[in-house]
């Protein structure tokens, strides 16, 4: 699937773990559609358990019952999400989605659930069963629900094809694939079965691979069976965090193109922590969102909303529902960082993008923990003639000079589009 810009949305798990039920996925689908669908905001991604009836936290309980049909295909639990009985599984609640003009997701687990193995249940569309295509030293560290698929095996790319034309037929848009983007190069024909099953299915989705670190030896390979893949562990609203992922973009930015993106991971804005209260906000401060938002966009990560939508403040809605800045995430092409140093003691960090339209963007920040003001010769962006621009996040006009003049706040950042006159 080729996609021009990096996927855009809001993802259940940063709010509310594996707890989260449908009435909270219409309200911020809902939300969504009123609010950020004109911004180019359109993804809504039930994350992990949707299956597990009396998932309640982010903690998951070892061994749990799971809901599957015959044929070892998940389910989602019913006490959770209504919507699904009678065999009807995610397709009204994709349906209500679609009708809001928004698209819909849901997490998966590598693999094939524990429980279809133990009880041995049959491959659709084969004469084979679980036990046979179940390999069973291949499991996930943190979560007991799955065993990996062995792809030498009969029946397990029918087990593939089975459970993608499921969620072809609910009308599922995007999928997160779990356990598989660091388990390289291990489970890496595994995962190809997979990509080749859901490009296989007649139904378009995004293929999105967690967790990370992804392995910067394997970028070609995630570049040619999926759309974005993560590039760290699950990322918090920790300024040691945010400071890391400087590093580890500026490693993987040169791989972000035509429908393939490195994914930053979730953007932790407003009330989150599992499970939601509106008391639980975020704990980065106001520049150090900027910095993240700005960081994510001239980088072109993926960009999922992890809070609730309808916790959101003034500053949190300003912040998501900038024109400027979503028109840098779509249009930025061969950004990287032009320099890292330091500049009367304190870190600073420089990039750079072309913009699509015509001119570049330019991207600031302070990773020091002071307020700074620098100047910038526009030579060390090898812009030698003078140009005009503006700062995306103020508005502010910058006249033709050759150098910029910048002032920042300790964990800030400040972002510019320069045209030539």
């Amino acid at each position: 699937m080729k996609m021009k810009t990096a996927p855009m949305g809001w993802n259940s798990w940063d709010c509310y773990g594996a707890a989260v039920t449908e009435d909270i996925v219409r309200r911020n689908a809902e939300f969504m559609a009123e609010h950020l669908k004109e911004y180019g905001w359109e993804y809504i991604v039930v994350d992990i358990q949707w299956y597990e009836p009396y998932a309640a936290t982010n903690e998951y309980h070892p061994f749990a019952d799971v809901v599957m049909d015959e044929y070892g295909r998940l389910l989602p639990a019913v006490n959770r999400f209504p919507s699904a009985a009678n065999g009807a599984g995610f397709g009204p609640l994709a349906e209500y989605v679609h009708s809001l003009g928004l698209k819909f997701g849901i997490h998966i687990m590598r693999g094939i659930p524990r429980q279809a193995v133990h009880q041995n249940t049959k491959i659709m569309n084969s004469d084979r069963h679980a036990r046979e295509i179940a390999k069973t030293n291949s499991i996930c560290a943190w979560n007991t629900d799955m065993y990996g698929v062995d792809p030498e095996k009969d029946g397990a790319r029918e087990y593939y094809n089975s459970i993608f034309e499921l969620y072809a037929s609910w009308g599922v848009d995007f999928i997160k694939c779990d356990d598989i983007a660091r388990e390289l190069p291990h489970e890496e024909s595994e995962l190809i079965m997979l990509s080749k099953a859901l490009h296989g299915c007649g139904r378009p989705m995004v293929l999105s691979l967690s967790p990370g670190p992804a392995l910067l030896e394997k970028a070609e390979l995630y570049k040619q069976i999926s759309n974005m893949w993560r590039i760290t562990d699950d990322f918090w609203d920790k300024w040691e965090l945010l400071y890391d992922m400087f590093s580890r973009a500026e490693k993987w930015c040169t791989h972000a193109g035509a429908g393939h993106w490195p994914d930053a991971d979730m953007l932790p804005v407003g009330p989150i922590r599992q499970v939601y209260d509106v008391n639980n906000w975020t704990n980065f401060t106001q520049d150090e969102q900027i910095t993240m938002l700005t960081l994510w966009s001239i980088m072109r990560s993926p960009l999922m909303l992890g809070g609730e939508l309808t916790g959101f403040d003034e500053f949190t809605m300003n912040l998501v529902t900038n024109s400027e800045i979503l028109a840098m995430h779509a249009n930025a092409r061969h950004s990287h960082q032009v320099w890292r140093r330091e500049i009367d003691g304190i870190e600073h960090a420089l990039w750079i993008a072309a913009d699509t339209k015509g001119g570049y963007y330019v991207a600031v920040f302070n990773l020091g923990d002071k307020d700074s003001d620098i100047s910038i010769p526009l030579a060390d962006l090898e812009i030698y003639d003078g140009v005009n621009g503006t700062e995306l996040w103020s508005g502010e006009h910058v006249e033709e000079q050759k150098s910029l003049s910048v002032s920042l706040k300790s964990h800030g950042a400040r972002a510019y589009h320069f045209t030539y006159n």
